[in-house]
């Protein structure tokens, strides 16, 4: 987008006053309704959470808050349209479909919580994935209510005037269509920032006149342009495909962190320990309800009173014993680092009187065996030798939990089918 024509155009549009930039952008209501858009949406996710939302779009809180959008004048004209349910096509399915309507529910809400393009970007991503039929890009014109600088507005003219002005080709309907024209966006509005804005929506209201046709644009050469947006688009796409692999891990992942924690849970009860799990963990789901039901709510007093209190309530799975002392704590980490793991067990070692005596396990894959080993080797861990700490794999866990649950006394059990972690120091140099 080079042409040196464009500059021109664009104060040419800048200076009419029937153009979108005076009639809309600098209008001064424009920025008022932004905080009313943000407070409805709010309103949205909270009647969603709760279930409360309801099967019709009519006199629903998304019809306030797109009401109040298609009052912002030429741009957002019609933004209330791809959100109207069409009974015949049962579209978008946010309304028949609860498990659709919890995805956009998060979507926005993710949205509404984040700050960064990468968040906003992976939540896209996110809502792309849940393929929710009928509903699309057209959702970006709620996000720029939100996220002026990081997400243009999108419509159909808005997509013709881009095309007009790069001869790309972007369609209608699909994200990664919609992604790799923000991404032409963001360099139409780099190149001319002095005339336009960090607002995207100068950009955007551009764009929509010249798809309008209210600006006849010159004969151009568009070498290359085609070829640009080809790579753009298969940038995004890959982008996409990367981010989705990378979720797809965590979510493995967080999943299996999960399902070790529920293990030991079952586990401690069996054997008659009040458990704990991680503050920052008990409301997972987990099974057919989450993670820290019939568990300990609350810390006896001399634990979570203690000066590192808040970093033990971060221990991933505590047994508690009659007496109210922690009789074997575990930090499971399935795939990350084990230094934060040890940093708290260290913690309630030395932070509580009598607490080195008990029993520490981390809890890992049995092929992250020779990592941890390595790992206590290093001069930073030498403090750990003053925990009674062992390496319990996974393999071990799930063979013998339900016999230790049954049969098992104490903690025999699990010191049976876990392995002492000796701190080796490293070798001398010479």
């Amino acid at each position: 987008m080079d042409q040196s024509w464009v500059g021109d155009l664009i104060r040419h549009w800048r200076d009419d006053e029937r153009g979108t930039y005076r009639s809309w952008f600098l209008w001064e209501e424009r920025i008022k309704n932004f905080r009313s858009i943000r407070r409805g949406l709010q309103e949205v996710i909270a009647e969603i959470k709760a279930d409360t939302f309801g099967n019709t779009y009519r006199g629903s809180s998304l019809e306030t808050v797109l009401d109040s959008i298609a009052e912002q004048r030429q741009v957002f004209k019609g933004a209330d349209h791809a959100f109207m349910w069409k009974p015949k096509l049962r579209i978008p399915d946010i309304y028949e479909s609860r498990p659709n309507q919890a995805a956009f529910g998060r979507f926005l809400d993710s949205c509404l919580c984040c700050n960064t393009e990468e968040q906003v970007l992976d939540a896209i991503r996110t809502l792309d994935q849940a393929t929710i039929k009928g509903l699309g890009p057209a959702a970006a014109n709620l996000l720029y209510f939100l996220h002026p600088t990081i997400t243009p507005p999108f419509n159909t003219a808005i997509v013709k005037g881009y095309n007009a002005l790069t001869n790309a080709g972007v369609k209608l309907g699909r994200w990664d269509q919609y992604l790799a024209m923000r991404k032409g966006i963001l360099t139409l509005n780099s190149q001319h920032r002095s005339l336009l804005s960090n607002d995207l929506g100068a950009a955007a209201a551009f764009l929509f006149d010249l798809g309008a046709e209210r600006y006849p644009l010159p004969q151009q050469e568009m070498n290359g342009s085609l070829d640009a947006w080809k790579a753009d688009l298969e940038q995004v796409r890959a982008e996409s495909a990367a981010a989705t692999k990378a979720a797809a891990l965590a979510r493995d992942a967080d999943h299996t962190h999960t399902e070790i924690q529920g293990w030991l849970r079952d586990l401690g009860m069996a054997l008659g320990y009040g458990v704990w799990i991680a503050s920052n963990d008990s409301s997972r789901s987990h099974g057919n309800g989450r993670l820290g039901d019939g568990c300990l709510t609350q810390l006896p007093g001399k634990i979570a009173d203690a000066a590192a209190g808040e970093t033990i309530k971060l221990i991933d799975v505590l047994w508690i014993d009659a007496q109210g002392s922690v009789a074997a704590a575990f930090e499971v980490e399935h795939t990350t680092s084990i230094y934060s793991g040890i940093v708290r067990m260290l913690d309630l070692a030395l932070g509580i009187e009598g607490a080195a005596a008990h029993h520490f396990f981390l809890v890992a894959p049995d092929d992250r065996e020779g990592e941890v080993r390595r790992q206590f080797s290093r001069p930073a861990f030498s403090r750990v030798s003053e925990l009674n700490l062992r390496y319990l794999p996974y393999s071990e866990l799930r063979n013998h939990r339900e016999s230790i649950a049954r049969f098992g006394d104490g903690l025999k059990g699990v010191l049976a089918i876990a392995r002492p972690i000796t701190s080796v120091p490293p070798p001398a140099t010479i």
